[in-house]
């Protein structure tokens, strides 16, 4: 089935400009948010508003959701009008939030009783690359689903990799967040040994950055921790929100995860300054604070 119409729901730092680029590859789009508001830019640009999700899935072939968290997503499906309630047989639904993977199989699970597809692909890459259309997704669910959703993640991502069945996506897009938490706690120690030792920062990434310690972190989030620019290109709150759902699941199967722990506490100081809404580069401050600096 030919997908020309696109339902998003969800319109926040990612979603926007996900949808933007599905514009620009020549789908039409109906969105919902829960502030129409919020999504007043694309509505100018040609997005058709639609009132509920149930409206959203009336209207589309296919559906994106990326919302907050697991609650979020379970409402967005299964709620009273939810997507569900007005899912068509055959429609494609992706949702690319981050998620725990218990609730991505739930939904899939009434999807598929409805006549639906479904599959979980979470993406990494921030608001940059989702304004790029280079973000990384992570797709979990039937073959012969991701290759019908091919040509929508190729107008939103540079890198697409089937991690399995359903679920495989969100667990992948965990170990995802082990990786960036920890890369974002060396980069912040970094920083504050730099600057406490005289080190000009600046020269101290442009001396490491091209070697064995070169990470996206690095390149990304340094030099805004210098600049003291701390809005989010990923906030502390939704990161914090995943290291949640990853500890979690790793503890369902007794897998310590000690250094995940560790980043997120110390995101947890920076959400008791009140700092939960900016960018996680804001981390640094948290170490700062404990250096006396």
């Amino acid at each position: 089935m030919t997908i020309s119409t696109v339902g998003l729901i969800g319109t926040g730092i990612m979603g926007e400009p996900m949808a933007r680029n599905m514009m620009k590859a020549g789908y039409s789009l109906c969105v919902f948010t829960r502030t129409k508001a919020r999504a007043e830019g694309l509505l100018a640009e040609g997005a058709v508003w639609k009132p509920s999700p149930a409206e959203v899935a009336r209207a589309a072939e296919a559906i994106i959701t990326i919302v907050t968290d697991s609650p979020d997503v379970e409402a967005v499906y299964l709620g009273e009008d939810g997507v569900c309630a007005g899912l068509q047989k055959a429609t494609l639904c992706i949702d690319m939030s981050t998620v725990a993977p218990e609730v991505a199989r739930k939904v899939a699970a009434r999807i598929a009783e409805l006549g639906g597809s479904f599959l979980d692909a979470p993406v990494s890459g921030g608001g940059t690359g989702a304004k790029a259309g280079t973000l990384s997704i992570m797709v979990g669910g039937d073959e012969k689903d991701v290759a019908r959703a091919k040509p929508l993640f190729d107008a939103m991502g540079q890198s697409i990799v089937h991690c399995g069945p359903t679920g495989t996506g969100q667990l992948t897009k965990l170990c995802n967040q082990i990786l960036c938490g920890l890369n974002l706690l060396g980069v912040c120690e970094a920083m504050v040994f730099g600057r406490r030792a005289g080190l000009d920062l600046e020269t101290m990434l442009q001396a490491v950055s091209k070697g064995a310690a070169g990470s996206w972190a690095l390149d990304n989030l340094g030099t805004r921790m210098i600049r003291r620019d701390f809005a989010p290109m990923f906030m502390i709150d939704l990161q914090n929100k995943d290291l949640r759902i990853t500890l979690e699941t790793a503890r369902a199967s007794n897998i310590p995860l000690p250094g995940t722990a560790l980043v997120s506490q110390l995101l947890a100081a920076n959400q008791a300054a009140d700092e939960g809404r900016e960018g996680t580069q804001a981390l640094v401050k948290t170490l700062e604070r404990l250096a006396n600096m």
